[in-house]
């Protein structure tokens, strides 16, 4: 908890006296409550918790094939069925209890687990209270039987929406204070993604207590969860196989990377720089998560390049400059069988268009450059201005958001520059630099952007090109604080551009 900021440590404490005061009149119920019931669902949801870290069933992913290596097997919230199961067939106190135990001992991210389990069970108490709550003013009174299931359809879909709701609105707040996410985008998707499924589990947690009582008793509730295993076992393969996808995409930049020795890390950079545009304009996470593939992967086209051109000190020739300007098709042609890059591949395509129609490969105007490309041009002109190079110091970074700013409307889209700029305002950018000068380059951790799941990237490392490079370029034979500058034709690059045409 010491590492979280005192407002998240705040909000964190005051959802876990909530959920205290919630089970509090669970002492008041005597003997006559159902304890065993209680007893029973909890350690079921306990044991359904733990089934996340069995190796069995897929529960981790295959490290580094992600941006944050974690549980990929079956999927938090899984065993929300039992919970809900309690809320139908417990009195609201000892509902909000039967979370506690497996969100205190379920798996967690080695990163602040404590506080996390301590988060979880939290948050689950006075959902599964309020829950319940509904559940008993829609109608849903114990005991009952199999014959009055469909009557029961309606008190428990209420129940499910408020557990759903409370979660969602929880969630939120704790994006906010622990995360640092704009207000205005905090909750959005929380509700509209979860709400499908959490009706799905309500239906199934009815079942578990219809079963529950039966004559055939608890037994009987367990076979519920047997195609709820079933689902969440295909869910990890599904799982499985798009880390999978992402390691090709991690094999393809480091192909890149080992081609052209002095642009490692910048990739990543630009996946980074991505999604916090992405996140500024209020993007969806699936599409925020695309545009990060397109960051990642807009130089993959450079494998077409013969490695001299990319490796050459002096200045290009046109026929050169042509050659390394048909990388962006090159790279359209390499991922355009890879069909969950979606848009990132319109991104590869056309990064280097500009608004005026002078940029390439084919000279596109505003809107009609799509938007994720408009967004990968900013955080690559970017990270290329604030990259160090053997041959000169990186630009501080509001000295590069200026630069930025001055192109807006004529080469970058000036939407796309304010969001970074609020963005950098908000997190700031903090990379560990590393000259082109050492061998070989190490990896550092980025002080980026905490991401939604609150885990920093890391793994970037600083590069040197001739290609897209920010600000003012020495060239071959000039000091990096020099007047002189390549001759390049007016009108085809503007000042500081890189080989590629990038600033």
């Amino acid at each position: 908890m010491r590492g979280l900021p005192a407002a998240a440590r705040g909000y964190i404490g005051g959802t876990a006296l909530a959920a205290a005061l919630c089970a509090a009149p669970a002492i008041r119920l005597g003997a006559g409550a159902p304890w065993s019931s209680t007893l029973a669902l909890a350690l079921l949801y306990a044991g359904c918790e733990q089934v996340r870290r069995c190796p069995l069933v897929g529960g981790r992913a295959p490290s580094g094939t992600g941006p944050v290596g974690g549980p990929a097997g079956f999927p938090a919230g899984w065993a929300s069925p039992v919970l809900l199961a309690g809320v139908c067939l417990l009195p609201p106190p000892l509902a909000a209890l039967t979370a506690v135990p497996g969100a205190l001992t379920g798996p967690a991210k080695d990163r602040s687990a404590g506080a996390r389990r301590l988060w979880h069970a939290a948050e689950l108490a006075p959902a599964c209270w309020a829950a319940a709550q509904v559940f008993r003013l829609t109608g849903g009174h114990p005991p009952w039987s199999a014959p009055q299931f469909p009557v029961l359809l309606l008190p428990a879909a209420a129940a499910a929406a408020t557990f759903c709701a409370v979660l969602a609105a929880l969630d939120g707040g704790v994006l906010i204070v622990a995360e640092r996410h704009p207000v205005r985008t905090a909750w959005r998707g929380l509700l509209t993604r979860s709400l499908g499924p959490h009706l799905v589990h309500g239906l199934a947690g009815l079942m578990m207590a219809v079963l529950w009582r039966s004559s055939y008793g608890p037994p009987a509730a367990l076979l519920v969860l047997l195609p709820m295993c079933l689902s969440c076992w295909v869910f990890a393969q599904y799982h499985r196989e798009r880390a999978a996808h992402q390691a090709t995409i991690r094999a393809l930049v480091q192909a890149v990377d080992i081609k052209d020795r002095y642009t490692r890390g910048h990739s990543e950079r630009v996946g980074r720089a991505s999604v916090m545009i992405a996140r500024e304009l209020g993007m969806a996470e699936d599409r925020v998560e695309v545009l990060r593939f397109a960051g990642i992967l807009h130089d993959v086209g450079k494998l077409g390049v013969p490695t001299r051109l990319l490796r050459k000190d002096g200045p290009l020739t046109p026929q050169e400059r042509r050659v390394i300007e048909l990388h962006p098709e090159y790279g359209h042609e390499i991922v355009r069988g890879i069909g969950f890059l979606g848009e990132a591949r319109a991104a590869i395509l056309h990064h280097h268009e500009r608004l005026d129609g002078r940029g390439y490969p084919y000279g596109l105007r505003g809107h009609h450059i799509p938007e994720y490309a408009r967004v990968v041009a900013v955080a690559d002109a970017f990270d290329a201005m604030t990259s160090t190079r053997s041959y000169r110091r990186a630009r501080p970074v509001p000295a590069a958001v200026e630069e930025l700013r001055k192109c807006a409307g004529a080469q970058f889209d000036p939407r796309m520059v304010r969001a970074l700029a609020a963005s950098l305002d908000r997190y700031g950018w903090h990379p560990d630099l590393v000259t082109a000068a050492d061998a070989e380059p190490a990896v550092v951790a980025d002080g980026g952007v905490p991401r939604r799941d609150g885990e920093p990237v890391g793994g970037v490392v600083q590069r040197r090109d001739g290609e897209s490079d920010g600000g003012i370029v020495p060239r071959h034979g000039e000091s990096s604080g020099g007047p002189e500058r390549t001759a390049v034709p007016p009108g085809l690059r503007p000042e500081g551009a890189g080989r590629d045409g990038t600033r």
